[in-house]
């Protein structure tokens, strides 16, 4: 595969996950202990960088889903595939993404994690591709707003490659 096309540099990332850490811990200060949830595979990097820069008490698990799909159309379904090990009833839960395209992953997330009892889910992603939303679900921490290009690294990847980039890179994908 040729070198992705740079979308978001290593400097821009590591800049708006500051701010992001930043706002959080504000915002979670005085409810104790946090429970990051991270969307496997691609949040992984992401949820790191995050995790060591809050100021507040946090707790990580993960979780990974699957769209169901026929050939390369997706339905819009969603299945889990790993589930979080603790409880999270009373807790504040912050589920943390890599990417929302459609919307369809994080509102099964949001309505599978709130149907047990926390005491409040909210959202972070790192990318939102806007245009491309078919379900409509609050994201409450963004870092970029992103067209429809394919994109790799840091986390995300085109088959399995490119995921360890430092970078955002658009490609163009090889069927």
């Amino acid at each position: 595969m040729s070198n992705p096309k740079t979308l978001i540099s290593e400097a821009e990332i590591k800049t708006r996950v500051d701010e992001l850490a930043a706002q959080i811990s504000l915002d979670y200060a005085d409810k104790g202990e946090l429970v990051l949830v991270g969307v496997l595979k691609g949040s992984f990097i992401f949820l790191a960088d995050l995790s060591r820069r809050l100021s507040i008490p946090r707790h990580i698990e993960f979780i990974a889903v699957s769209s169901y799909e026929h050939g390369s159309v997706r339905s819009g379904a969603v299945r889990l595939v790993m589930d979080v090990r603790r409880s999270i009833e009373g807790k504040h839960v912050l589920v943390v993404e890599d990417i929302v395209d459609t919307g369809h992953t994080l509102h099964y997330l949001i309505d599978m994690l709130r149907s047990r009892g926390p005491a409040s889910v909210r959202t972070c992603t790192l990318l939102h591709k806007e245009h491309r939303t078919e379900v409509d679900v609050e994201i409450d921490y963004l870092g970029f707003t992103i067209g429809d290009e394919w994109v790799v690294g840091y986390g995300l990847d085109y088959d399995e490659k490119d995921r360890t980039l430092p970078y955002i890179g658009a490609i163009e994908p090889q069927d």
